[in-house]
């Protein structure tokens, strides 16, 4: 499970290496089939970037897109100032019209902008906004942009339903190849291969793109078997791997513990002059990892080296921290601290890589390691994450040093506003070694703190209040539950562990129950 993990988290690096990755079906689809006749149609292509959110899968590009020209900064500084993803940002787009002022092709920009953030109901709602006043003449892409916002925000049914309402002309590639993507993301692999199929019939499946994606998906799944059958499909098409085939194909191969084919497709990228030239580190970590998996330690190890000769010389926190966790799991500490100072970073922000330095020598039962680590990270840093000091929490509690672990957090959190997160991981650590009364002093920490949007683990929440049922302790339950109260309802599963508890204690709990539901205590 951890070698699958690793190779998904391959393919999500090599997905943000290419960032025009989905620009894709390009210049090479083009050549064997052409689309319907749609005015102001733009370049074939689905998108200027992979989807970030999910396994990345990287694809055939052969032409950049050209960038679209920038929203005026005053409206993206007014839309971006609305945070809150429930708030409606219509009226920004009313009040800059009536404003005279101008809106068109920036709008595509926007959108494209609000997704990488992740802040897909924005997005969608100016999508929505621009083609309601017919501000710009909807295209294939804009169609395709669409149909993933609308699975972003609503949902598979919700985006075949968009999809099956589109008319005939706008099915073409770029929005098959979107729906294809949402079922990879989901999984259905069904679906998936009918997609795969219909876009055979139309004539729009003549490129690597779709395979890739199948490749992909098979991986995810586990269906390692279908790997050769599709690969036979495409040598029988005529359709020729590109670089982002074989790397899916090295990360299947890895995750599958299938050396030999592995192997085969590396010597394949090596052998051919065109190909060796572009190889990636991230080619090479994922045939280490493959190698880890079935004990072939020295060839991993020889792959690593080879990984860090072809890591990037800018942004290559990424690489260093595959390196690190790597050589942690061939059990080399020497090559991590060699790794460590060769690459540790100098400029922040760096607590990914302290965070990842930290979980690495721990594993390697290197504790004092790890907090000379997050001694560095302290000195250093010009603004403190608590993140870092996670990793090392949880290195206490692994270990049941949970007294060293609260106090190391108490003398943190003097200085500075605690996570909430850093409480809950004390949580965790006292029910695990059955320290239900601090377990509960922790949680109640966590809450006090409080962070929008989040909420404790329901494993923990049961375990504490189970414990305090046990105790008939009616004032810790209710202390709790105006608490939770700030992060949102409580479960009818919790109140019945109320109800129980007032019972047990001979109280009345009629007036309690309507007062908890009043109130919005229980859901």
């Amino acid at each position: 499970m951890n070698a699958l993990r690793l190779s998904c988290q391959q393919l999500q690096q090599s997905g943000r290496a290419t960032s025009k990755a989905i620009t894709g079906v390009a210049s090479y689809c083009r050549s064997r089939t052409s689309p319907p006749a749609l005015s102001s149609a733009p370049p074939d292509s689905l998108a200027s970037r992979v989807w970030r959110s999910g396994p990345s899968i990287g694809f055939f590009s052969t032409e950049p897109e050209p960038s679209p020209p920038h929203p005026a900064p005053s409206l993206y500084k007014r839309i971006e100032s609305v945070r809150d993803p429930k708030t409606s940002i219509i009226p920004v787009l009313d009040q800059w019209v009536r404003e005279g002022n101008p809106v068109g092709e920036q709008l595509r920009f926007l959108v494209a902008r609000l997704k990488s953030y992740k802040r897909f109901h924005h997005a969608l709602q100016i999508s929505n906004w621009m083609s309601a006043r017919c501000i710009v003449q909807f295209s294939f892409k804009d169609a395709a942009t669409r149909l993933e916002l609308v699975y972003r925000v609503h949902g598979l049914a919700e985006a075949e339903n968009y999809f099956n309402n589109l008319s005939k002309k706008m099915k073409w590639r770029n929005v098959y190849c979107a729906l294809l993507y949402i079922y990879v993301q989901e999984k259905c692999v069904e679906k998936a291969e009918a997609v795969v199929q219909e876009m055979k019939e139309k004539c729009m499946g003549c490129c690597s793109f779709p395979f890739n994606l199948l490749i992909n998906l098979y991986h995810q799944v586990g269906d390692f078997h279908k790997l050769d059958p599709l690969l036979e499909q495409m040598q029988k098409e005529g359709i020729p791997y590109d670089k982002y085939t074989r790397k899916n194909l090295i990360s299947a191969y890895s995750a599958a513990s299938n050396i030999p084919r592995m192997e085969g497709i590396i010597n394949q990228i090596e052998e051919n002059p065109l190909d060796s030239g572009a190889v990636s580190w991230d080619v090479y970590t994922t045939a280490a990892s493959g190698y880890l998996n079935v004990g072939l330690t020295d060839k991993a190890l020889a792959m690593l080296k080879k990984a860090e000769e072809k890591m990037p010389k800018h942004r290559r926190a990424t690489a260093v921290e595959f390196l690190l966790t790597l050589y942690t799991k061939a059990g080399d500490k020497g090559e991590v601290h060699r790794v460590w100072n060769a690459y540790k970073p100098t400029h922040e922000p760096f607590a990914i890589l302290y965070s990842c330095m930290i979980t690495c020598l721990s594993k390697l039962n290197d504790l004092e390691g790890a907090e000379s680590i997050h001694e560095e990270f302290e000195s250093n840093c010009s603004v403190y994450d608590f993140r870092v000091l996670n990793k090392l929490l949880v290195a206490y509690c692994k270990r049941g040093l949970m007294e060293k672990g609260e106090s190391v957090l108490e003398e943190a959190a003097e200085r500075r506003v605690c996570y909430a997160s850093s409480w809950h991981i004390l949580a965790i650590g006292y029910v695990n070694h059955g320290l239900m009364g601090k377990a509960v002093e922790m949680l109640k920490r966590a809450l006090s703190v409080g962070r929008r949007s989040w909420r404790p683990s329901p494993a923990i929440l049961d375990s504490c209040f189970e414990y305090l049922e046990k105790q008939g302790d009616v004032d810790g339950m209710e202390e709790l539950a105006q608490l939770l109260k700030e992060e949102g309802p409580l479960s009818r599963e919790l109140y019945h562990r109320f109800v129980r508890t007032y019972i047990a204690a001979e109280k009345s709990t009629d007036d309690d129950e309507e007062n908890m539901t009043t109130s919005g205590t229980v859901a």
